[in-house]
């Protein structure tokens, strides 16, 4: 295999500021760097200190790490814990028990607060609805919820029981759903009547009913429903209860049921809703632990800090740093059910001055579509907003090309917040590379280096390494603490996919290709392995030839590349590209079109120039914001888009997309 080549030069550099180092839980590189060498010199004995002094045990473990099943490897796993209470029960006594845990800020703007204390009796009154219903410990339940404080206290409380949650994110269709409720297994599922996204009631209840009504379900025994609007929705006797229902006459209080070190904590579903569902199966112990220390780490966290990640719980972002990883480290944390667009695009900006927001993490997709919004409407610029409580800001999902970072630095960080621009996957459980707010030098578009104890390296298809400034595909050479433990259910499709044997079977494949910059060994992301384009023989990773197309500032707001195959290059380069004017047609697009080309030849070279370049009022996104670009590999073929677009945020875009210029 060739190198991946990486086209993308990026000199600026932009040290931490004394504000960010001042009091920071790893000050200076000296400090990152004395860490990375404890993990180096003693392995295990790094992993078993940190556990020891980030986790509460119920019963204490002896031993850090058995290799002798690998890739399936155990951590601290003669010892009991329970997640909840390492959440919650830890906080009583101390000052953190009347902290408010949570501000909650629903699609209308109404806001709701519930502290620390207030939240263990939700939970605990939820626990003991769970097992009211005949469910505990080992069984698995699914969660269909929105963006709610009632979605935290029912993932909270299958883990104070010591049942396994699999939340379905809520925009997934009733196939979907069925499917993951079949493979899970599932005992219950808990949803609610409709969700509210931009001021509209959309169904989940009657998505679940469909799920059900599909066949296959037969572990199924109760349907949980929060009545989150007023509007009536189908019960069916003898299955389904309200939250009202359930919880009445419940204790406020449930001990919290201690479990193994490696009981599955959760199984979270990454693939679509075509072929069989993939559910990342991660532990109790080192995820909890991971969550932990990445927020201490990463995000700094301090107690007067009001931390804001913007994921919803349905996704692996939600679940470390919405519910577990804040509550873990005791702080307060905003959660917000609506949508960055309503009912203006400054919502974002508007809420970060309203509860005094810290900490901000998001994602790149947000990011662009929100500069869009800013540069053609004044009236939702974040300069209108009062930012000036913010001390860090995070991106997180994808890389984040280094004209959105300089636009995030500039406009929302006022040029005096860190920006962690962190790589991690579902299967990770937490950061894996990222900059540290107090440590790192910072470059757009880079992620930097690994946490301490993650054994990263970038090698060729052999497992060679490669030398910096080669791309090729990112591997971690040794476990952590918070892996992947299995593929719920395939054991086989977990070695295979994660770590195969043509690289020894003990080395964690991560999928996507990467390079180290020849200064500095900083990492950055170059997209998927099987988004490298092979054009004339020259290995392209997709996203260098996007971060070119936006850095045309004057006129892309977001741009998407997939490949498709051509009889002269072997593959030829497929754009797809929102501006931040009226879409083009005819004569003005063709013009636009190869000014683009000409830009893309200036930046990379003429070899990356896109052969078609397609515009839209928009990308097609699902309703988290993620690009489906497996659709616009199809859209480039010609062919007709037969995979399951329920979960799409915008449909109709696809035919806008299909016209060619």
């Amino acid at each position: 295999m060739s190198a991946i080549e990486s086209v993308l030069v990026e000199n600026r550099v932009f040290p931490p500021p004394e504000s960010a180092v001042q009091g920071a839980r790893i000050a200076g590189m000296q400090a990152y760097e004395a860490l990375c060498r404890e993990a180096e010199d003693d392995f295990e004995g790094f992993w078993a200190r940190l556990a020891r002094e980030n986790v509460e045990w119920t019963r204490p473990f002896t031993r850090t790490l058995d290799e002798s099943r690998a890739p399936f490897y155990r951590w601290f796993d003669d010892g009991q814990l329970n997640a909840s209470a390492n959440c919650l029960d830890k906080h009583l006594g101390t000052p953190v028990e009347n902290k408010t845990a949570i501000v909650f800020e629903s699609d209308d703007g109404q806001v709701t607060t519930v502290t620390y204390r207030e939240l263990l009796t939700r939970v605990a009154r939820f626990a003991n609805a769970l097992k009211a219903q005949g469910i505990g410990r080992g069984d698995r339940v699914i969660i269909y919820m929105p963006m709610t404080i009632e979605g935290v206290v029912a993932m909270q409380a299958c883990a104070r029981i010591g049942a396994t949650h699999s939340v379905v994110f809520g925009g997934f269709s009733a196939k979907a759903l069925n499917e993951r409720i079949i493979d899970a297994g599932a005992v219950a599922v808990v949803t609610a009547n409709f969700q509210m996204r931009g001021g509209k009631e959309l169904p989940l209840k009657a998505i679940v009913d469909e799920a059900i009504g599909m066949g296959g379900c037969d572990t199924l025994r109760s349907v949980l429903v929060y009545r989150r609007t007023g509007t009536a929705c189908n019960m069916v006797d003898g299955r389904d209860k309200t939250f009202d229902e359930a919880l009445q006459g419940q204790a406020d209080e449930c001990p919290p049921q201690a479990v193994d070190a490696e009981h599955p904590l959760f199984i979270l579903y990454t693939s679509g809703s075509t072929g069989k569902p993939k559910g990342v199966q991660h532990s109790t112990a080192g995820y909890l632990l991971w969550a932990h220390l990445t927020m201490k780490w990463t995000f700094d966290i301090r107690p007067e800090d009001v931390f804001w990640c913007t994921a919803d719980i349905g996704w692996i972002t939600g679940h470390t740093y919405v519910a577990y990883g804040p509550l873990a480290a005791g702080a307060t944390q905003v959660i917000f059910e609506g949508v960055p667009t309503f009912p203006h695009a400054g919502r974002f900006w508007q809420m970060i001055e309203r509860h005094k927001v810290s900490i901000f993490y998001t994602a790149p997709t947000a990011i662009r579509s929100l500069i869009k919004a800013a540069e053609s409407d004044e009236a939702v610029h974040p300069r209108r907003w009062d930012l000036s409580s913010l001390r860090i800001l995070g991106s997180v999902g994808e890389p984040i090309n280094p004209e959105a970072w300089m636009w995030y630095h500039r406009n929302v960080g006022g040029e005096r917040c860190p920006i962690v621009d962190t790589f991690w996957q579902t299967e990770t459980g937490g950061h894996m590379i990222t900059p540290l707010p107090g440590a790192t030098p910072l470059v757009p578009g880079s992620c930097t280096l690994p946490l301490p104890g993650i054994m990263a390296a970038i090698v060729d298809e052999t497992g060679k390494d490669l030398p910096n400034g080669a791309g090729g595909m990112l591997v971690v050479k040794r476990p952590w603490p918070s892996m992947i433990r299995t593929i719920w259910g395939d054991p086989e499709r977990f070695k295979k996919s994660y770590f195969p044997e043509e690289m020894g079977g003990r080395t964690y494949l991560a999928g996507d290709g990467a390079v180290r910059s020849a200064d500095r060994g900083y990492f950055r992301i170059t997209g998927r392995i099987d988004d490298v384009l092979n054009v004339s023989g020259h290995r392209l990773g997709t996203m260098e030839i996007e971060s070119a197309l936006v850095a045309k500032t004057d006129l892309v707001a977001e741009a998407a590349v997939v490949g498709r195959p051509d009889d002269l290059t072997g593959e030829a380069v497929c754009a797809f590209v929102v501006l931040k004017r009226p879409r083009p047609t005819g004569e003005e697009a063709r013009q636009i079109a190869n000014e683009l080309r000409n830009w893309v030849a200036k930046e990379i070279g003429p070899i990356a120039k896109p052969k078609d370049i397609r515009f839209g009022d928009n990308l097609p996104k699902t309703r988290s914001g993620k690009i489906m670009r497996r659709l616009l590999r199809s859209i480039a073929k010609g062919e007709a888009i037969t995979q399951d677009t329920s979960t799409l945020e915008n449909p109709a875009i696809l035919d806008q997309l299909a016209q060619a210029n």
